[in-house]
């Protein structure tokens, strides 16, 4: 457990954090560029880094946000043609997009927001739907740079949605039967406003010393009147159509729509406001009603930055964050491309970081991800095959749209029993992932990973541009550096390496060893990679 334990005790630390002027459109060094590459999207290249190095971030996220969107429905029903079965087909248009796709800062930020949004294949009847699930990821990345009450109001309309959180198909109140609350509660507790009053930085409201509830189970019981009669998009609304006896072919992609004879028309009240009308004017309000709350800037922000940027982010921080949701500059409420602005250029992302405090355990799916995109892993199907990665022993323990609950892979307040985290009040999420099976696990899939690829072979790097260099130990030392570590390699890891590179001789060229070097050249490299990417450096990304 010597990498777990090593990582622990030095995030458990505090420190102070040194705060850098913030970030415009000026050029930057090529570690800087490679810390906010990391941030930014599924991993840095030689290109993406000189091209932030160039430009500068700023000017990066203003190239991001006018690329278009590359579609994960693009790829599930090509993958289905080929035989390949639902859960290899989302698996597939994933990786394809996190490894391949220009459009990275949308991929990452909507691989972000379905951590809060959560959906998981691993609902049967979610998995039935891999062009529907795909689609979800879709609309995610389509409103990420929109605004967060279009994106509130579209998730909870989208039939994959619908169909794990169970009010699809939700009917009214009758004798014997009351609606299904579980959206509403999820809703409330994890999609919007979360279950404390907060103020604008994050931090709790309290009422004699203690936090304040932000909703009570008359509201969540009056929220889920609001979603009855929600039910499969199409051309009526018969009763057929609503129970899914008759299906539009694009049943899986269309937004749920409303079915009168179904839909609640009781009184209703919601955080103390009165909701009525038809069942569409009900859900804009109450969409409305969250997307205004003053809980949701914060609650919201608290958690895009600790899936981009850092666990423990400062109140100032979190206020900043706040204050970019409630107003972009030209008073627009819920900008997403403000917000992101906001969490990726701020002086606490931008910053040299002195403190353990900062930063975050980079989680496992973006450590694939960044060793796809910094060694150009292609795909010999052209398909990207790779296989659901839950198995802590030889996997990941973390698969794309695959979490166990509604509550993700993690929750955003953990802290690992009996640490140094925990004792000094941090949060440290990606941890509930680093079970002790999981840390030898994830040894076991580095080494099988850098050698043999995955997916049988089928996504693999040959690793040109490190061969090129490994006969300059140095070189290769910073060249992972950058790539990997960011910029953040410590005198001692470094140390490490040149050793385990050294200890792999290469003989002086003649006319028949050229083979032997080129195979001594390419053991060096995968020793290389493999401790750089198990290094506690690489695993706590700062």
């Amino acid at each position: 457990m010597p990498v777990l334990s090593s990582c622990l005790r030095r995030i458990a630390l505090t420190g102070s954090l040194a705060l850098a002027l913030p970030v415009g459109a000026a050029a930057v060094t090529p570690r800087e560029a490679s810390r906010f590459l990391a941030q930014a999207s599924f991993g840095p290249t030689t290109a993406t880094i000189e091209r932030v190095a160039s430009i500068g971030p700023a000017s990066w996220l203003n190239e991001q946000f006018a690329k278009p969107q590359t579609m994960h429905r693009w790829y599930v029903p090509q993958q289905a043609e080929s035989g390949d079965g639902n859960n290899l087909a989302l698996n597939a248009a994933f990786w394809q997009l996190a490894a391949r796709a220009d459009d990275q800062l949308r991929q990452r930020m909507a691989y972000a927001l379905s951590q809060i949004f959560v959906v998981s294949v691993l609902d049967d009847k979610v998995w039935m739907l891999p062009r529907g699930l795909a689609d979800y990821h879709d609309t995610l990345a389509r409103h990420a740079f929109g605004n967060f009450r279009e994106l509130l109001k579209a998730m909870a309309l989208h039939p994959a949605m619908g169909l794990y959180m169970s009010h699809l198909r939700n009917r009214k109140e009758d004798a014997g039967h009351m609606p299904d609350e579980n959206f509403a509660r999820e809703l409330l507790q994890l999609m919007s406003i979360g279950m404390e009053e907060l103020n604008a930085d994050g931090s709790r409201k309290l009422s004699n010393g203690r936090p304040i509830a932000s909703y009570t189970q008359a509201d969540i019981t009056n929220l889920a009147r609001v979603f009855t009669g929600w039910s499969w998009g199409g051309t009526d609304r018969s009763d057929a159509r609503f129970w899914g006896d008759v299906k539009d072919k694009s049943y899986d992609l269309l937004p749920m729509q409303a079915y009168a004879a179904y839909h609640s028309t009781a009184a209703k009240t919601v955080l103390g406001q009165q909701v009525g009308g038809t069942a569409e004017q009900e859900m804009d309000q109450v969409v409305n009603i969250l997307f205004m709350h003053p809980n949701t800037g914060p609650f919201i922000g608290r958690q895009l930055i600790q899936h981009l940027v850092s666990s423990n982010p400062s109140p100032a921080y979190i206020g900043r964050v706040s204050a970019a949701f409630a107003n972009n500059g030209a008073g627009v409420r819920g900008d997403m491309r403000a917000v992101i602005r906001a969490i990726l250029l701020d002086p606490e992302a931008r910053s040299a970081v002195a403190g353990n405090n900062a930063g975050r355990l980079r989680e496992p799916v973006l450590r694939l991800a960044n060793w796809m995109r910094a060694f150009h892993a292609t795909s010999a199907s052209g398909r990207f095959r790779v296989p659901p990665l839950d198995d802590t022993l030889y996997g990941l323990g973390q698969t794309p749209l695959r979490a166990p609950s509604v509550f993700g892979f993690y929750r955003p307040d953990y802290a690992p029993p009996n640490s140094g985290i925990a004792a000094a009040g941090l949060s440290a999420p990606a941890f509930q992932l680093a079970t002790q099976t999981a840390v030898l696990g994830y040894l076991n899939f580095l080494s099988s990973l850098i050698p043999n690829g995955i997916g049988s072979g089928d996504v693999r790097s040959y690793y040109s541009q490190e061969v090129a260099l490994a006969g300059e130990p140095e070189k290769l030392a910073a060249h992972l550096d950058l790539l990997l570590l960011n910029g953040g390699m410590t005198a001692e890891l470094r140390k490490h390496l040149l050793a385990a590179i050294n200890a792999v001789p290469l003989p002086l060229p003649t006319v028949s060893n050229a083979a032997e070097i080129r195979l001594r050249r390419l053991h060096r490299v995968q020793l290389a990679i493999l401790l750089a990417m198990s290094s506690p450096e690489y695993l706590v990304q700062k």
